[in-house]
């Protein structure tokens, strides 16, 4: 891969806007940190990463971006070390991405849930309004913040309803990053993305991993729920172009303060639909083992992006067959070299 001119999966890396632009990341070994931080790294951007845990397989290690970027270890909700972060590396843009992602984990532990999704959100957003330099702000919401609003797809009006533990971290985070645009004019903007998925996403329990990990081994796939929950699967390097496109015009427009956007290639399919996609694609006879033993989950999910095509100029570059391929071709490799 060539660097410094064209195009790199959907970031332009000839764009000057972020070369020597320092940035800031949190929550950097995870699935979308590890490729966003790559790319950012790619496009010649200063990253500044705070890890609060080592993740030896995570993307971020694998493709050698660490080695590339500055660290500062300690965890989301340590103002302090946050605002001293900003001001030292005197960073422009800050992606926070930084959570506790897994549902069930929510479930089990809603207290460090809570604590990370929704302390280190403000305490994040108190140190970039406490910073001179800070440009921009793009915070990762979920489509889970929406909660369950029926079968209609959610538009970026549909008001926040999220109710469970993990819905209702992000639906708080969501509701403070807008409070801090409204009230201190801190130039902060949300993104509202379906489920992500791609190589490097080491969370075995996510359906698409998993599938494609218990194939690799010649083992049944499980289907934690009855199979029939609806969702919205959102390749992740469509994800990391539009957080890129949406910091650039963050810091460009200063109307878009305080908006938030749905990304998605708008593709409804069942969980068991999923399943066997990833199943014909490694050309497998496996059949899913359906526990149906899920709880607390919404039946039914899926995003409109029409916001981001109008105000944007977004749209995504891949297909689901073409992020699944890419993705069962990562764990390929990845599993081959362990």
């Amino acid at each position: 891969m060539e660097l410094g001119r064209g195009t790199v999966e959907g970031v332009d890396v000839s764009d000057p806007f972020w070369r020597d632009r320092p940035t800031f990341v949190t929550g950097g070994s995870g699935l979308l940190g590890s490729w966003l931080v790559r790319r950012l790294v790619e496009a010649g951007a200063e990253v500044v990463c705070l890890l609060r845990d080592w993740v030896p397989g995570s993307e971020l290690v694998r493709s050698g971006t660490l080695e590339r970027v500055r660290v500062v270890r300690g965890d989301v909700r340590d103002e302090p070390l946050l605002e001293r972060t900003l001001g030292e590396y005197e960073v422009s843009t800050v992606f926070h991405l930084a959570a506790q992602t897994i549902v069930g984990v929510a479930n089990r532990n809603p207290l460090s849930t809570f604590e990370s999704n929704v302390g280190g959100t403000w305490a994040l957003l108190e140190a970039c309004r406490r910073s001179s330099t800070v440009r921009a702000v793009v915070v990762a919401s979920s489509d889970k913040a929406y909660g369950d609003n029926g079968s209609e797809a959610y538009d970026e009006r549909t008001p926040l309803a999220g109710r469970h533990p993990y819905d209702a971290s992000k639906a708080c985070a969501d509701l403070i990053a807008q409070s801090y645009a409204a009230t201190f004019e801190l130039p902060v903007a949300v993104t509202r993305c379906g489920n992500l998925y791609g190589g490097g996403d080491l969370n075995w329990n996510r359906l698409i991993p998993g599938t494609i990990r218990s194939v690799l081994r010649n083992e049944r796939p499980v289907i934690r729920s009855d199979g029939s929950l609806v969702r919205d699967y959102f390749y992740i390097e469509d994800g990391v172009a539009a957080y890129l496109l949406l910091a650039q015009r963050l810091s460009e427009d200063p109307s878009l303060t305080g908006e938030a956007f749905n990304f998605s290639n708008e593709q409804r399919i069942s969980v068991l639909d999923l399943t066997r996609r990833v199943l014909a694609a490694m050309r497998s006879g496996l059949e899913p083992v359906v526990l149906n033993d899920a709880r607390h989950e919404i039946p039914q999910q899926s995003l409109l992006a029409g916001k981001a095509r109008q105000r944007l100029g977004w749209a995504p570059a891949f297909t689901l067959e073409q992020g699944l391929d890419r993705t069962i071709g990562w764990y390929r490799d990845f599993f081959r070299e362990r």
